[in-house]
């Protein structure tokens, strides 16, 4: 299908959807336009607030799928072992991007393949969600403040880019690592490959300063003499709180945050720091008044006022600046914005019947504004990681994202099911809208290395960055070794990654690494 003016657009206000031109409120105006590639719609409203527009294509006869295909889509967010290729259902909602194709990747013999992929660019002014049936394509925008309609008060929206395009005689995944390419038009680049270490999934935030010196040299280690150094990534326990506020200082194991950063330097890692910026639960941030807080939910801060962002202003320079971490780590705030995880929601992040302080931006430009103030906050040369962000409007925002849900250090099948899928189903995004992290290999001694032994395996071979936590009297004989040459591959990062059957498989065992096929076992 080449991609074309809708052939009809509705508009809802909260009480069902009503086409546009029929019984519309006079001061509401929509407009498609063909512009560099993509279809761009824009919305006005002067004084009614706006909810969705919906947007359908009907298919003509040569455009409608007739044979045998299966349907993917993103996620809002992170996955949770959830993507996957499924046959078409008009009832399934899809994030930011539908692809539907015929055959399968497994038999590497493209001859009469196609894949049709529809999607919008990132950092769009709505939450985009695609349904497609046997006769059509239909995009839902989400242009609400938060569970209620935006008050755009004469602003125009750019709602979103809409871009559909078809592959002949390639791979599903080669079609979809080229249809990102279009939909991503600045994405954020590191000088240098990203690898290291997080200490969560072996001290799951019981943690010290000494110990985070221990788990720095013992990484310096495990790298040898390459160039590019690694990061050691402290995790959630620093802080006051354990997963909340304030972040102006450290606790009784951590007295001293800026000299633990310098010792950090000297023994040869490069820092990172883990933050949760929107989360005051016990109410204990200096400063912060009522009408700085959420409305759905006091606990959390709201990203739309001036004041909170000059508090995230603030404290990612004390962390870069003051301090001197050089790599961040933002978590939690898709969860506290909106009070759920992705896999929760089947259809949009927002409940009905909230708002945000400011009223005149939607939920998406809130968001982009709180990842674009982290960014710009931060010293040069930082590398921001964004945990439980939206991907789709992150992109550009962060160097690396966290696109799948937590791995673990002492459950196997935990790791299988949220590492291995989002590593498979995410790839196309690498290097696209950013590096993707598909998390950690947790080296607790309570996983059979055998299985884990092969995540490390893959993770170093993906090009995509490698994090390890590694408890360190764990650290010795076969695992030193598989960890050592891991890291050596991950300082480079040259190895080009491809699921093979991950059109039949959500944990695909068979892959595509450097033009030679591979194959794990993940439940053996």
């Amino acid at each position: 299908m080449r991609l074309r003016l809708a052939d009809r657009m509705e508009v809802s206000l909260g009480q069902g959807f009503f086409p546009y031109g029929e019984k519309m409120a006079k001061d509401i105006s929509t407009k498609q336009r063909m512009e560099n590639g993509a279809l761009a719609v824009t919305l006005t409203s002067e004084e009614n607030r706006v909810c969705f527009l919906r947007l359908r294509w009907n298919f003509t006869d040569a455009e409608q799928m007739r044979e045998s295909v299966k349907v993917l889509g993103d996620a809002w967010e992170r996955s949770y072992g959830d993507l996957a290729w499924l046959p078409m259902d008009a009832e399934r909602r899809l994030p930011w991007v539908c692809a539907v194709s015929n055959g399968t990747d497994s038999t590497l013999d493209y001859n009469g393949r196609w894949t049709m992929c529809f999607g919008v660019k990132t950092q769009p002014g709505a939450f985009c969600l695609w349904q497609l049936d046997r006769e059509s394509v239909t995009l839902t925008c989400d242009v609400r403040n938060g569970g209620t309609g935006v008050l755009l008060r004469g602003r125009t929206l750019n709602v979103c880019e809409i871009v559909m395009q078809e592959y002949r005689d390639v791979s599903a995944f080669q079609a979809m690592t080229q249809f990102y390419r279009l939909l991503c038009d600045q994405p954020l680049r590191t000088i240098s490959p990203i690898y290291g270490a997080n200490n969560w999934y072996y001290a799951y935030g019981k943690s010290s300063a000494g110990e985070i010196r221990q788990d720095a040299a013992l990484i310096s280690h495990l790298s040898g003499d390459a160039e590019n150094r690694p990061f050691m990534v402290i995790d959630d326990g620093w802080q006051k709180n354990p997963t909340d506020g304030p972040w102006d200082k450290g606790n009784d194991r951590f007295p001293d945050m800026k000299g633990l950063c310098d010792d950090m330097k000297a023994l040869r890692v490069r820092p990172g720091l883990w933050v949760r910026y929107l989360a005051d639960e016990r109410g204990e941030t200096p400063g912060i008044t009522e009408e700085m807080r959420l409305s759905r939910n006091p606990h959390y801060l709201d990203p739309s006022h001036p004041a909170v962002l000059q508090k995230v202003m603030e404290d990612t320079k004390r962390f870069t600046e003051d301090w001197g971490y050089q790599l961040i780590k933002h978590d939690f705030s898709t969860c506290d914005i909106f009070g759920f995880w992705g896999f929760q929601r089947k259809g949009f992040m927002a409940e009905d019947g909230w708002r945000f302080f400011d009223e005149t931006k939607t939920s998406a430009e809130i968001i982009v504004q709180f990842y674009r103030t982290i960014f710009e906050s931060a010293a040069p040369g930082t590398v921001i990681l964004g945990c439980n962000v939206i991907g789709h409007l992150a992109a550009g925002l962060v160097h690396l994202n966290r696109t799948g849900d937590d791995t673990s250090g002492v459950e196997w099948e935990r790791t299988k099911k949220m590492g291995v899928n989002t590593l498979a189903f995410r790839q196309p995004q690498h290097r696209v809208f950013f590096d993707m992290d598909a998390d950690c290999v947790g080296i607790t001694g309570k996983i059979d290395w055998a299985k884990n032994g092969q995540w490390l395996r893959l993770l170093s071979v993906s090009g995509t960055p490698l994090f390890v936590s590694c408890q360190p009297d764990q650290a010795k004989g076969q695992i030193e070794a598989d960890l050592q040459e891991a890291f050596r591959l991950a300082a480079a990062q040259r190895d080009t990654l491809i699921p093979l059957d991950w059109m039949e498989n959500p944990w695909p065992e068979r892959w595509m690494v450097n033009g030679e096929e591979m194959r794990f076992c993940w439940d053996e």
